[in-house]
């Protein structure tokens, strides 16, 4: 740097001659003071030996002050060098010093600073000796007079001190910008290319950038222009700007501690923000300097599924936390998102219920894909393959499939796909939009992992799948505030084939999420999960038209809560699809579900359609354990059935086992058959007769059986014949009737008058 070049400024004084010396001052050069004009001590010198014209004085003051009357501007950030060179011509010697006044902008000093350099000494006459000093603001190593900011401008010259009488002979005084000396430690960088570095695309730069990093000491690491190569793992741990670009082998790490966001990364890989994610996603997985990859809001151009695995090649497995958060992917439509379908036969055996055997093709059949076929439940995916032993490893078992069949393995593309790893735990995703364009799919688990999070997602026409699980990463999953945008809004329910997500393990968390649209909001095949605060509706256009399941439960024992959801034109659909053998042959039956506080609206839909509906895939079952409360049911436009029905497509409930049914303190708004259990039942007994027959009206839940009877009161006075009133104690004959639907009260005579029961379906 130099001012003198850039911004045009004067620093060098007048040069000695015989009409200028009253340009020189003998006191601080402040206007008025005295000069060297017309000094009979003072002369001009035209054609000294050593210096050309030259200024000689005789000192006649104990401090021979010499200062250049000139304004010598010195401006903030910028160091002058002051240079004079002197020799003793005659009498006693002196010593000589560079001297200064510091002037604030409006020509007073500036105080408390200081204005003389080093003395130096001169010791034989005719030598000549040189003397500088440097003066600037700041408090730098090598600067001999530190002026701060107060400082605009200076008188600059020299001092003679020490003994009197001697003459001295001085060349002109030399006034430049030494700022050049200071750029390495004033700067805040350092350029990789001063440390060897080539930038040619080719030569391996690895060891000049990481020597630019340990000279840095905190200071800015400046890429300048160039392609530069780095073979190995790079990590800087200052802060770096990128004029040029580096590229990488797939497997070397681009540690950026100080500058970890996606705009420096996309900077470093010059502008392809799809290969910027990836190493910083990499990045991210191998260092121990940052917790989160923050895209600063950016939206992501993917032009093929992004396949994290292979961007961080050197890991199988990952538990750290980590988090992705705060932009956008989106799919581009590169031709690069067709799912891949295959076609196989294998073999399937209830004793081997997670596996396929005997798999033709098995090499081409992709992890991750679904399967289709006889038997096969909703949402079963390929969870690895191992091709020498033709075997296939299921994310769930099937129902009903034993023996060989062909099955067809559907891999669809996701934005982000998790697969390729085997473990993945607490990895989360947060404040991110995947952009399916309605060409990927969104998010793929990887096949093993705990406690991952997906927080204030937005899944935006998915082609095909929002989020899906492979296998147990979904294990305590947490997935909240997300929405999914379906593709298929325009879809006739029936026709539908997206799914928001699907789980396979246990105690995940679905939270206050919104889904539009989709064939199912989530498919669960794990226990002990909680579904709250969530609106997914699935309704379309036309009149009195199908409705599909928003959750479906495929356990049986699935101990789960469903609460405070707003369920609206779908259904909770609780099935036994991933049964090897699926009639009943032990265990608790449909158990554990409990369905509280929902909002649950239909409109202009079938008649037959319900909110809640049990599929047993085989014979035998029964609910053991079925809470329904608090909730509100209403339908709009039209009328339906009733709110929970048994689909028996492959087989009805045992209506004579079920257990520990409740459904209480619901409200039912048009619907035609408002179930209770237990059901209150008001009966007006009109004529005399010993057995009175009282019908439960199909109000009791899933049109059960009248099992028992746990209350019974008179609400008149039981009459005989004779209009007497008679305190008999009658008893009841519960399951009566051809649907066992009714109770018999019976009387020792034949009575009349009205009676209450509280009637249960179940035991």
């Amino acid at each position: 740097m130099n001012k003198a070049i850039t911004d045009g400024l004067v620093f060098m004084p007048q040069a000695f001659s015989g009409t200028n010396l009253g340009q020189w001052s003998r006191g601080d050069g402040v206007p008025g003071s005295d000069t060297y004009a017309s000094l009979a001590t003072a002369a001009f010198v035209p054609a000294d030996a050593d210096f050309g014209g030259c200024l000689e004085i005789q000192k006649t003051v104990s401090t021979q002050k010499l200062r250049f009357m000139g304004q010598t501007p010195l401006p903030t950030g910028c160091y002058l060098r002051v240079t004079a060179r002197v020799k003793a011509v005659a009498g006693a010697l002196p010593s000589v010093r560079i001297a200064g006044y510091a002037a604030q902008a409006n020509g007073t000093a500036v105080s408390g600073v200081d204005t003389t350099g080093d003395a130096v000494a001169l010791t034989t006459y005719g030598e000549v000796v040189e003397v500088s000093a440097i003066i600037g603001a700041g408090n730098r190593e090598g600067v001999d007079l530190i002026w701060g900011t107060e400082a605009a401008y200076g008188h600059f010259g020299i001092d003679l001190t020490g003994a009197n009488g001697g003459v001295v002979r001085i060349d002109d005084i030399v006034i430049e910008d030494a700022t050049g000396a200071f750029l390495r430690t004033m700067m805040n960088w350092v350029d990789v290319r001063d440390y060897g570095a080539v930038g040619d695309g080719t030569t391996d730069d690895s060891a000049a950038f990481e020597a630019a990093d340990a000279d840095a000491n905190g200071r800015r690491i400046l890429v300048s222009a160039g392609t530069y190569r780095l073979n190995g793992t790079v990590s800087i741990y200052n802060p770096i700007t990128f004029e040029g670009t580096v590229t990488m082998p797939v497997g070397a790490v681009l540690n950026l501690t100080k500058n970890f966001d996606i705009a420096t990364y996309i900077e470093a890989f010059g502008g392809d923000e799809e290969l910027a994610f990836k190493k910083a996603v990499q990045s991210l997985m191998n260092g121990a300097d940052a917790e989160s990859l923050d895209l600063g809001g950016r939206r992501i151009s993917v032009t093929e599924p992004i396949d994290l695995a292979a961007c961080v090649p050197n890991r199988e497995s990952y538990a750290q936390r980590r988090v992705i958060r705060n932009g956008q992917l989106r799919a581009e439509d590169t031709g690069n998102w067709d799912p891949v379908t295959v076609t196989s036969t294998a073999t399937y055996s209830a004793s081997n219920e997670w596996r396929l055997t005997n798999v033709t093709n098995a090499a081409n059949v992709p992890v991750g894909a679904l399967i289709t076929g006889a038997g096969v439940g909703r949402e079963v995916y390929v969870r690895s393959v191992n091709v020498a032993a033709q075997e296939i490893t299921l994310s769930q078992p099937l129902s009903d499939a034993v023996g060989t069949q062909s099955y067809t393995f559907t891999r669809f593309q996701y934005l982000l796909d998790f697969s390729g790893f085997e473990r993945i735990n607490v990895f989360e995703l947060e404040g991110l939009e995947f952009q399916c364009q309605g060409l990927a799919s969104g998010l793929m688990l990887a096949p093993l992992g705990a406690v991952n999070v997906i927080r204030n997602c937005y899944f935006n026409r998915p082609a095909q799948r929002g989020i899906t699980s492979i296998g147990d990463a979904c294990q305590g999953l947490l997935v909240d505030l997300c929405q999914f945008i379906s593709t298929e809004g325009g879809a006739e329910v029936q026709d539908r084939t997206t799914v928001a997500m699907n789980v396979n393990a246990n105690d995940v968390k679905i939270r206050s999420c919104r889904a539009s649209q989709f064939r199912h909001f989530v498919v669960m095949s794990g226990a002990h999960n909680t579904i709250m605060g969530n609106h997914f509706f699935q309704g379309g256009a036309s009149n009195n038209g199908g409705r599909t399941a928003g959750i479906v439960l495929t356990l049986r024992a699935c101990n789960t809560q469903i609460t405070g959801n707003y369920v609206d034109n779908c259904s909770i659909e609780w099935t036994n699809e991933r049964e090897p053998e699926p009639d009943f042959s032990g265990g608790f039956g449909f158990a554990g579900l409990s369905i509280t506080n929902n909002v649950m609206l239909s409109s202009d839909c079938a008649p037959w359609f319900s909110h809640i509906v049990v599929k047993p895939y085989g014979t035998g079952h029964y609910v053991n354990g079925l809470n329904v409360s608090g909730n509100t049911f209403r339908c709009v436009g039209t009328y339906i059935n009733r709110v929970e029905r048994v689909d028996t497509s492959y087989a009805p409930l045992d209506l004579g086992k079920m257990r520990s049914v409740s459904f209480a303190g619901n409200t039912y708004h048009n619907i035609e058959y408002g179930a209770k259990n237990p059901l209150r039942v008001d009966h007006d007994q009109n004529t005399h007769a010993n057995v009175w027959e009282v019908d439960t009206d199909n109000r009791l839940p899933f049109n059960g059986h009248a099992m028992g009877v746990e209350g019974l009161v008179t609400t008149t006075r039981p009459r005989d014949a004779g209009n007497i009133t008679r305190s008999h104690m009658p008893y009841t004959q519960p399951e009566q009737g051809a649907g066992k639907d009714k109770v018999n009260v019976v009387w020792p005579e034949p009575m009349l008058g009205d009676v209450t029961l509280s009637i249960r379906m179940d035991r």
